[in-house]
């Protein structure tokens, strides 16, 4: 098992490092100087150049990359262009509102999926799994968003039992925090639902199909002994796929939803800081969402090894 995390440990930083030269290079080939779109068109040369100095941005782009990894290395990611403001301030900020979120939307999505998809296994061919099946696929159709503006008519229009939108701050209490999330979770979970229902589903009926599974029924279990008891875990390497990914969508792709529900989220940060240009903010935001998405597939290959144990032998 270390052999394995060790593995998998190395290609993380691999990764990270490829990552952050791509990341970087990128956006310095983005049209547009950072300086004079906050100066304005009708700034002088001689301004503009000043600027670019004080901001560092007349140094070459491979002593800007190193500044930037080092910085980031020791917890400093620079100070916004546009807001003059250490950026780890603004990232520390607004992950309180995305994180959460993230991770309620993932907890609804997977305590309503699991459960469905065991049960429209357990009933493959009936009426009952027809009808999840084609709930799921609205579900997979139907864009979040949507789902978001419904659940903003419903339930914050006409029986106003949530706000509309905004954040009150988790200063507020614990209380008022998750209920202004709660309707922007339900919009991001019930498609990610939809999807890992049917991949739970579709995982448990190859593994129903199994040998093992015959000599388990052979033995004496009835079917929902055998589901529960072997098929259910052997079915989880697939389903941990998906919500690993499904995590790292809702961290880091739920603009559209921070914009409907006006959230303070790293969303609708980077939506802005591409808006205005600040190349030190998309950077460092976008460097930690990568870092999100590999960590948290280093954590699902370290569950792979947990459920079956085959993949932790050397080949």
């Amino acid at each position: 098992m270390f052999r394995y995390a060790l593995t998998r440990f190395i290609s993380l930083a691999l990764s990270l490092v490829v990552a952050s030269l791509l990341i970087f290079f990128m956006l310095e080939i983005v049209p547009g100087d950072p300086a004079a779109y906050m100066l304005g068109l009708n700034a002088s040369p001689e301004t503009v150049a000043a600027l670019r100095t004080e901001l560092g941005l007349d140094a070459g782009p491979v002593v800007r990359y190193l500044g930037w990894v080092s910085g980031m290395l020791t917890g400093d990611f620079g100070t916004s262009y546009t807001y003059r403001t250490p950026v780890a301030e603004m990232i520390l900020d607004r992950i309180q509102v995305s994180l959460p979120l993230a991770l309620l939307a993932l907890a609804l999505s997977t305590l309503i999926a699991l459960p469905v998809g065991i049960w429209a296994a357990s009933r493959r061919g009936s009426l009952a799994d027809a009808g999840v099946m084609g709930a799921t696929q609205l579900g997979v159709a139907v864009p979040n968003f949507w789902f978001a503006m419904l659940l903003v008519l419903v339930f914050a229009v006409q029986l106003r039992w949530f706000s509309a939108g905004g954040f009150p701050g988790w200063d507020a209490g614990l209380l008022a925090g998750l209920k202004a999330l709660t309707l922007p979770a339900i919009a991001l979970a019930l498609p990610q639902a939809s999807i890992l229902a049917r991949v739970m589903r579709s995982a448990l009926l190859d593994t129903l199909g199994e040998d093992f599974i015959r000599t388990a029924r052979a033995k004496g279990l009835t079917r929902g002994q055998a589901l529960r008891r072997h098929a259910v875990r052997n079915a989880l390497i697939p389903v941990l796929t998906i919500i690993g990914l499904q995590f790292s969508f809702l961290l880091a792709g739920a603009i559209i939803i921070e914009n409907v529900f006006f959230l303070p989220g790293l969303g609708r940060l980077v939506f802005q800081a591409i808006s205005q240009r600040d190349l030190v903010v998309v950077e460092s935001v976008v460097m930690l969402l990568v870092f999100a998405v590999i960590l948290v597939t280093f954590l699902v290959d370290l569950a792979y090894a947990a459920v079956d144990p085959r993949l932790r032998r050397p080949h």
